[in-house]
């Protein structure tokens, strides 16, 4: 109990690092892009209560996938308004992988040096130890996994603007129309694969992200 304790409080500085590094990569390049709408509605900022959604931020500590609240863009500023678009998109999931290549470095560059006998054994120094191999790993696995849930291309998510900008206008426009019909069956979806799908979807993700996790740690594997 005081482990699985110890895990959501260390969650928690991970979630907010990387929903708040997310969204001001977006407001960070549609102002370099000439849109100047975040910066003058004070989103470029490390002010968490500025980015954070509640049910996101929840779905981010207990389920390992979430969302932040979204930036808000004006094409109408944008002089190539589909490209502009995709790379504000982009911006957000490349910052999350960025921040877990950093992690990854970080883990391969400590954790090894951490003595095995040292986190066998009991009292405050095995919490210390355990807490910060947490910290690390959590901090790599919600960088990854918030980078890939929101390649998803489907509204609101990042990868709609990716992916679905690219269709034909008319296709595209009817698509966002329903942004919210569709953001509300993709949280049912969610909900029932938590439910009754035995995770799935989740499922999937997670093994994703597993996957890109190790391979991250491969590539500073000459560290240990």
């Amino acid at each position: 109990m005081v482990d699985f304790l110890l895990d959501i409080l260390i969650s928690l500085p991970c979630v907010l690092v990387a929903l708040v590094f997310h969204e001001i990569a977006h407001g960070f390049i549609a102002y370099k892009l000439g849109d100047p709408t975040a910066k003058y509605m004070g989103r470029l900022t490390l002010n968490p209560l500025k980015h954070l959604d509640l049910w996101g931020t929840l779905c981010m500590v207990f389920f390992r996938f979430g969302w932040a609240k979204p930036v808000p863009i004006n094409v109408r500023y944008f002089k190539k308004p589909r490209r502009d678009i995709c790379l504000t998109a982009l911006a957000g999931p490349m910052a999350n992988i960025l921040l877990a290549l950093f992690g990854a470095f970080l883990y391969s560059l400590t954790i090894p040096w951490i003595s095995d006998s040292i986190l066998t054994e009991s009292g405050f120094l095995y919490y210390i130890c355990y807490a910060y191999a947490v910290l690390v790993y959590n901090f790599i696995w919600l960088n990854i996994a918030l980078a890939l849930f929101n390649l998803i291309p489907l509204p609101p998510l990042d990868g709609s603007r990716i992916f679905l900008i690219w269709l034909p206008y008319r296709t595209y426009a009817k698509i966002v129309r329903y942004e919210r019909e569709i953001s509300a069956i993709f949280m049912v979806l969610l909900l029932l694969d938590s439910r009754i799908l035995n995770g799935v979807f989740t499922g999937l993700l997670s093994r994703a992200v597993v996957f890109i996790m190790n391979g991250m740690l491969s590539l500073f594997s000459f560290l240990y």
